[in-house]
């Protein structure tokens, strides 16, 4: 159903009496009404906007798989570590850093990204930081001594993390409702594009006996950056930030640049934008406390959640040490590059099949049922791994790559789309802020940890590791039975309506809203004008 229909007799809907609110039911029917196609062919610049800030997350993406592949690359291990019983190996102390320092340094710019994307703007904070991006690949690539290497890891997981949490920002911000799900996704597939790059670069320079072993993996995130500033210059700017600082005029300027064409098109948007804002403000001042009291509490834990369930999934163990187990269980160098290729295969496929899957099968569902799939995935991993025979620990390397395809078709994709999704219009980039700081922050855990509990010169539990992660995937589906919502094909003027309410988990999915109930009466008296 178009808009123009809806508007399109006076006696209908009185467009010329119609109220600021009257114009935000509208703008939502509309957007109940357009399938993803339909969405794409109407909004054809939101779209395009929206992946130019998927895009930009690959930064992120390629950066964190870098920092642990480099760790499976002889020449690297041989440069920046030291000779232990037949090969060479890395100080503990600075691979734990190497893992943790970024990971601490992502956490200060989620935390500083919402006040810079809220003061500045999304545009020019995402533009600062892929400046400051070559600056620090500059520094990793350059580097000779442990501790320079670490200064670019360090700078660049800070700008890694603003660039993360603006791009889903904004990309929640500029989306239209049916493209929603479909494009957080495609964030998702960022983190699986990365690293598949990541693995194949590797796979053909990584037994090289020079530097460019390593420094052509790093080397590749210039190219990245470079494709992804000139096409964030031109981006407009969200016109949720506009109407923010009080600038209505930007904002219908931006609005017509996504694709609004039109007086009767712009108008009801920037209704619906107001009235998300509105309601937000009479609710809060737009703290980070403001999202930890009531009435936010509740929508900040169903926003991060899932986001930190990923990184208690084991998610960053099967990332960062897949490879260097797969060494460690017998295989050459050429066959675990091989396999890491294969296993981010996996990660993408999955992706792309949960595109299809998100808005039909619904984001509580598939969120559980996933995570209940890895988790058995990893106890079985950790259970082969126990029993220690060669063909037991193929088998363990097999889980692996099998747990990528379960988790990028479920939880690695369901999470960016609620955080994006569930938060309230005012406090949206701060909560996506606490989100992915609350996920690197266990990162920054595991970091630090896992070297001793894995490392063949520490602990050396190998893939046992994987019953840690497991029995935290059970701790996660009790959260997520009791606790998850279902958001599916909620506008977020519903989805206020909703919290607003106070509804029970059971509650979301068939709630019908006042919007839906605005519709139904729209729809009457079409008919009955026929």
């Amino acid at each position: 159903m178009s808009l123009s229909k809806t508007t399109s007799s006076p006696d209908q809907v009185h467009e010329e009496h119609v109220s600021d609110e009257q114009l935000a039911n509208i703008a939502g029917l509309d957007e109940h009404h357009m399938g993803p196609l339909q969405a794409i062919r109407r909004r054809p610049q939101a779209f395009c906007w929206a992946l130019v800030a998927v895009f930009a997350s690959l930064l992120m993406s390629f950066e964190n798989q870098a920092a642990g592949m480099v760790l499976s690359i002889p020449e690297f291990r041989k440069d920046f570590g030291y000779y232990y019983e037949g090969s060479y190996v890395l100080h503990t102390e600075w691979q734990s850093a190497f893992y943790g320092g970024p990971i601490a340094s992502a956490i200060l710019g989620t935390l500083s990204a919402g006040y810079l994307a809220d003061k500045f703007g999304r545009k020019w904070t995402l533009i600062s930081s892929l400046v400051i991006t070559f600056a620090a690949v500059a520094m990793e690539f350059v580097a000779l001594t442990n501790g320079l290497f670490f200064g670019g890891k360090f700078l660049n997981g800070y700008v890694s993390g603003i660039i993360l949490t603006v791009a889903v920002t904004y990309i929640g911000e500029v989306s239209p409702l049916a493209l929603r799900g479909v494009l957080t996704c495609m964030t998702a597939l960022m983190m699986t594009i990365g690293p598949l790059t990541a693995a194949i670069i590797v796979n053909f320079t990584g037994e090289y006996e020079n530097r460019w072993a390593y420094r052509a993996i790093l080397c590749a995130q210039f190219g990245f950056a470079g494709i992804s500033l000139p096409l964030t210059l031109f981006m407009p700017e969200s016109p949720v930030y506009y109407l923010n600082i009080g600038k209505e005029d930007k904002a219908r300027k931006m609005v017509a640049r996504l694709g609004y064409k039109g007086d009767h098109e712009i108008d009801p948007k920037i209704a619906q934008l107001k009235a998300l804002l509105e309601e937000a403000r009479i609710q809060s001042e737009g703290t980070y406390l403001d999202c930890f009291r009531k009435p936010n509490i509740r929508r900040t834990i169903i926003s991060v959640m899932p986001l930190a369930i990923q990184a208690l999934s084991g998610v960053y163990f099967i990332s960062a040490y897949g490879t260097y187990y797969i060494q460690l269980a017998g295989f050459s160098t050429a066959e675990s590059f091989k396999l890491q290729i294969a296993q981010h295969g996996c990660s993408m496929f999955g992706n792309i099949i949960s595109w299809f899957l998100i808005d039909r099968v619904g984001r509580r569902p598939l969120t559980f049922w996933g995570t209940m799939s890895i988790t058995i995935v990893l106890i079985i991993c950790g259970s082969l791994a126990t029993e220690g025979s060669a063909g037991s620990i193929k088998g363990a390397v097999a889980m692996i790559i099998i747990y990528n395809w379960f988790y990028n078709i479920s939880i690695g994709a369901t999470a960016y789309t609620l955080l994006a999704e569930v938060s309230s219009s005012q406090l949206r980039a701060k909560t996506v802020s606490i989100g992915i700081a609350l996920q690197y922050l266990i990162y920054l855990v595991w970091a630090f940890v896992i070297p001793y509990i894995f490392n063949p010169d520490q602990a050396n539990l190998g893939a046992k590791t994987s019953f840690i992660f497991g029995g935290l995937g059970v701790l996660s589906l009790i959260y997520l039975w009791f606790y998850q919502v279902e958001t599916s094909g909620r506008t977020f003027e519903e989805l206020d309506e909703m919290f607003k309410k106070g509804l029970s988990v059971r509650e979301f999915k068939n709630y019908k809203t006042e919007q839906q109930r605005f519709g139904e009466e729209i729809e009457g008296k079409l008919d009955e004008s026929k």
